[in-house]
């Protein structure tokens, strides 16, 4: 026993515990900071006028280069990919990259930034509800609590959403918003629960190389398929720069972080990132876009926080 964890009391295995996790924890809880980001970047490029098919095709088109190095980096001198690899890597990144960013993109040009992430923050009682549906693993009542709690939450900002209909556009468009980003949490969930074996057998930063380089080239092919070429060269500069950073800060470098998190801590815990990635979008949201902090947004806040802590500490 060190000197440190005497002084503190804490016990040899728990001090050893606890380091072990903490690389997985920070890792994770970066990851969510940045990821934050990525909803602000989002709103504020749709300022100038783009829509979200050519939004998520500029993300993507800047992160492809980073995402095929990092593939080609990581599977050096290892065997080749299996055919059930390939489809796996490319459900998880039709999924988990593809599918959830859209959803989530599509759904930002109806709600705010802080709704977007309080929905997304559900992510670990999507986890648990997809464990029992395919795997029959049954829910503690404090972890049905937690979700009740939460989703309670989430409830309480969707009413005031609608209320002041959706920054202007409705109460249809709200709902609409809301939805969509639900979808995006469903299936970057469903990515959390099927990653853990890839990761395993593939590491984490070939199988996020791979799976995101999937996702970007998905991206780039529904822009060429559903919007003009000239689209990508009529945005305004700022959308380019916006993009550039949120393929790189808000993109790259958080699925890289989370990627390794999962490796080192699992699926479960990774999405458990504490109350670090909502809280840091309001402030942002607050601070960047203006975007108004209301006694329903800090009731709703607090109750999915508050649910969500109390699943996940019984759910261990």
């Amino acid at each position: 026993m060190t000197k440190s964890a005497v002084q503190s009391g804490i016990p040899p295995s728990s001090a050893s515990g606890a380091r072990s996790l903490a690389p997985g924890l920070i890792l994770a809880s970066l990851g969510a900071v940045a990821f934050s980001g990525k909803a602000i970047i989002v709103k504020l490029a749709y300022r100038y006028g783009v829509d979200a098919i050519t939004l998520i095709m500029l993300r993507m088109l800047f992160a492809l280069p980073l995402f095929a190095v990092m593939a080609w980096w990581a599977g050096r001198g290892k065997p080749a990919l299996t055919l059930r690899d390939w489809l796996g890597v490319a459900g998880l990144g039709f999924s988990g990259y593809y599918l959830a960013s859209f959803l989530d993109f599509a759904g930002l040009a109806y709600i705010s930034a802080s709704f977007e992430r309080l929905i997304l923050y559900l992510n670990p009682t999507l986890v648990l509800l997809f464990g029992w549906l395919l795997y029959r693993r049954r829910a503690t009542r404090p972890q049905v609590l937690g979700m009740i709690v939460s989703y309670a939450g989430v409830l309480l900002v969707f009413g005031h959403e609608l209320w002041i209909g959706g920054g202007g556009k409705g109460g249809g468009a709200a709902a609409w918003g809301t939805f969509l980003v639900f979808l995006s949490a469903v299936s970057y969930a469903a990515y959390l629960v099927y990653s853990g074996e890839f990761v395993k057998r593939l590491g984490s930063l070939r199988l996020v190389g791979l799976a995101t380089t999937v996702a970007c080239l998905l991206c780039i092919l529904q822009f060429v398929l559903m919007r003009p070429m000239s689209a990508a060269l009529q945005v305004a500069p700022e959308v380019i720069w916006l993009s550039v950073l949120n393929a790189t800060l808000c993109t790259a470098v958080p699925v890289l972080m989370v990627m390794m998190a999962i490796e080192r801590i699992g699926p479960a815990m990774a999405a458990q990132t504490g109350m670090i990635g909502p809280l840091s979008t309001i402030l942002m949201g607050v601070v960047i876009l203006g975007e108004p902090f209301t006694a329903w947004i800090a009731a709703g806040t607090v109750l999915v926080i508050a649910g969500i802590f109390v699943f996940t500490r019984t759910g261990r």
